[in-house]
């Protein structure tokens, strides 16, 4: 199971515990000591900022795959959300210049450094509601030939809270691609704590072995395979990537809406507990991917009427953004989360508004 570090910023004291958290990520991740300082002074200026510019936040730092899916995911990146309800960034450009910083304890690197220093680095603000933050750090990312962005496909991006700031999540997402399917997953362990994310992290194992599935056929092989656990809720969203097609079926209680022409949908999932109580027919709802096309799957942990974003220029974002700001709109800094919550956005790769990385980096 992956472990998540949950942080709330709200004195100058967890600073030093995001940084630290930052540098725990990326030795579980395997990163080198010049890629982990790199974590560290991200990790450091985001809380920093949560304190000066927005009156306190959250940091949410865990082990995710790349957002980019043009091949198989790779090795775990750290990947650090910062979330606020605060004034927002009136000024975002002037923001994201290299070593601007209004903070006078801070390291005075700013967000251009940040930006500059991430493998991927990307932020939405809205004045009077806040901002999100999201900076992905790996190993250093190869250029594409002659400095050119190299192909890439749909975007894949979450976040996953744990209840009560706790070491691990009963949520789980993660995605596979095989040669023309792209399939995202997302898992709600029964309860909390060690056993629900037991149950969660077998699913997300059992992809790897079973994408070239079909979404019904999957969840039957998911279901023999959490057996042995308490079982879990689980959606599954596969894209043939040559038909432009969406397939998603769903047991459990895990949410699901898809964005397509300026509106969003509901897709439904079926009764029942993978592992546990399978439904003996399991249809599976199909529909065209366009080129706005946007699902956002979530576990139960995010409120049942929560609205989704109307906004089309945080649509274009970094989907751990959409994640993120749907999470946080969904509450409020003054109602805590009741439950795991867990918040998975399959996006296409429509000309993303974003900051990005120079250096040909995705």
């Amino acid at each position: 199971m992956s472990r998540v570090w949950d942080i709330p910023v709200q004195d100058s004291t967890r600073v030093r515990d995001v940084r630290v958290a930052a540098e725990d990520a990326c030795a579980r991740a395997g990163l080198t000591p010049y890629r982990t300082a790199a974590a560290a002074l991200v990790a450091t200026e985001l809380a920093t900022n949560l304190l000066k510019h927005a009156g306190g936040g959250r940091i949410a730092i865990s082990l995710v795959h790349g957002v980019d899916t043009a091949d198989a995911p790779g090795g775990p990146l750290v990947q650090l959300v910062s979330l606020d309800h605060g004034r927002g960034i009136p000024d975002i450009a002037t923001a994201l210049g290299d070593g601007y910083t209004t903070s006078g304890s801070s390291l005075g690197a700013g967000l251009g450094t940040c930006l500059r220093i991430s493998n991927d680095f990307d932020l939405h603000s809205t004045p009077g509601r806040g901002t999100v933050a999201v900076a992905r750090i790996g190993p250093p990312a190869p250029s594409a030939p002659g400095g050119q962005r190299r192909p890439a496909g749909p975007r894949i991006g979450g976040i996953n809270i744990p209840l009560a700031q706790a070491d691990c999540s009963g949520d789980a997402w993660h995605w596979a691609r095989t040669d023309t399917r792209l399939t995202l997953l997302l898992a709600d362990g029964l309860g909390h704590g060690p056993q629900a994310a037991r149950a969660s992290t077998t699913a997300t194992r059992e992809l790897d072995t079973c994408a070239h599935l079909p979404p019904a056929e999957l969840l039957r092989r998911l279901d023999t395979a959490l057996r042995p656990t308490r079982g879990a809720a689980v959606a599954v969203a596969q894209l043939d990537l040559e038909e432009s097609q969406l397939s998603f079926a769903g047991i459990g209680n895990i949410g699901a809406r898809l964005y397509a022409d300026g509106a969003w949908r509901p897709l439904l999932s079926r009764p029942g507990i993978v592992g546990a109580q399978r439904p003996a027919t399991l249809p599976v709802q199909q529909l065209p991917w366009q080129d706005d096309s946007l699902l956002v799957l979530h576990s139960d942990g995010l409120p049942s009427r929560w609205s989704p974003p109307h906004d089309p220029h945080l649509l274009t974002h970094d989907p751990a953004v959409v994640a993120a700001a749907v999470l946080r709109d969904a509450g409020s800094a003054a109602s805590p989360l009741r439950d795991d919550t867990s918040v998975a956005v399959l996006a296409s790769d429509r000309g993303r508004s974003g900051p990005r990385p120079p250096d040909g980096r995705p």
